[in-house]
């Protein structure tokens, strides 16, 4: 049975790739805002970064006039995403200000190897031998990264490590929950476990911020809802396996960056190493698209812990607005 292919799923496909180009763009801008502010303790910086996206997001959501229930079917799966995704940004926030950037992508980029082999025990999937010959090759990947000894292995580099893990079992969870779950409902709890975990914490080092600085922090937080927003856009619009590759786009920005504003020119072995996690990754991606129904992985490709998975968010809305109709 041959698929036909219309100009109109081309011209679809063509703008969701724009959008997760731009959107992963916007991400990696806003990672270098994070590390113009070393200054302050990751926990100040996630706290007004989210409360400045939390306000326009609540408001959005109050003046929606789509009715459904904001309490989650699965509290205690919500719970421990939220709370997941908060360990998961301290760790890559702190990671952003003590590495350079593309040492830190490098680090998240193994989040789809971890999602293959949390998916394993969780998820109850099975891996053949070329996802297993892809998942390998992104850990020698990060050896040729790390190059692991005393000398060059640091905290920075362990939280960025750190960090992916969160983003698989987050993703892991998602996966579970993210077709019963509304996306807003998915979105809220998260921002609000990250505001009231990391102002707690905040209370204890908090450093007074002139404008300017509270200025970036605003910037950061608008631009994660920019950069969300574009990359629900694109998965509604462009297949996941299209979409998903193309955050690699954020190690081209991260040397552009990290060269013009900071000064960062990744070594030889940087650049073999990244290149060999991006084959890794890319080779998962396509297999997940090949022969996975549920694409568990291609349902939570973003690397960042705070957010909804983009493409069950659209079964969902569908799902609570059917609810609500009812």
């Amino acid at each position: 049975m041959s698929t036909t292919i219309t100009p109109e799923a081309n011209n679809s496909a063509s703008k969701g790739l724009l959008f997760a180009l731009f959107g992963f763009a916007v991400f990696s801008w806003h990672d270098a805002l994070v590390k113009l502010l070393t200054q302050y303790s990751v926990f100040q910086i996630i706290f007004f970064a989210m409360l400045f996206g939390a306000v326009p997001f609540t408001l959005v959501q109050a003046t929606s006039r789509r009715g459904y229930s904001m309490w989650p079917r699965n509290p205690a799966l919500v719970l421990a995403r939220s709370l997941t995704s908060v360990l998961g940004l301290c760790l890559a926030f702190y990671a952003f200000t003590v590495l350079p950037l593309v040492d830190v992508y490098v680090l998240l980029f193994t989040a789809p190897a971890l999602i293959s082999l949390l998916a394993i025990p969780f998820l109850g999937e099975r891996i053949a031998a070329f996802r297993w010959f892809a998942i390998f090759l992104g850990l020698l990947g990060v050896i040729v990264v790390l190059r692991p000894n005393v000398e060059t292995f640091s905290i920075g580099h362990l939280a960025g490590i750190g960090s992916a893990l969160c983003i698989a079992i987050g993703s892991i969870i998602s996966r579970s929950i993210g077709s019963k779950e509304h996306a807003a409902t998915m979105i809220i709890y998260p921002l609000l476990t990250n505001i009231t975990l990391c102002g707690i914490a905040m209370s204890f080092n908090y450093i007074p911020m002139p404008l300017e600085d509270l200025a970036l922090m605003f910037a950061i937080g608008t631009m994660a809802l920019i950069g969300q927003f574009c990359l629900l856009k694109a998965y509604r619009a462009a297949p996941a396996a299209f979409v998903a590759p193309m955050q690699y786009s954020q190690l081209l920005w991260a040397v552009l960056i990290g060269a013009v504003m900071f000064g960062e020119y990744p070594d030889n072995l940087t650049v073999v190493g990244a290149l060999i996690i991006v084959v890794s990754g890319l080779l998962i991606v396509w297999r997940e698209s090949q022969v996975s129904e549920n694409q568990p992985l291609l349902n939570t490709r973003n690397v960042r812990p705070v957010m909804a998975p983009p493409v069950n968010s659209r079964e969902s809305d569908n799902n609570q607005t059917q609810q609500a109709d009812e």
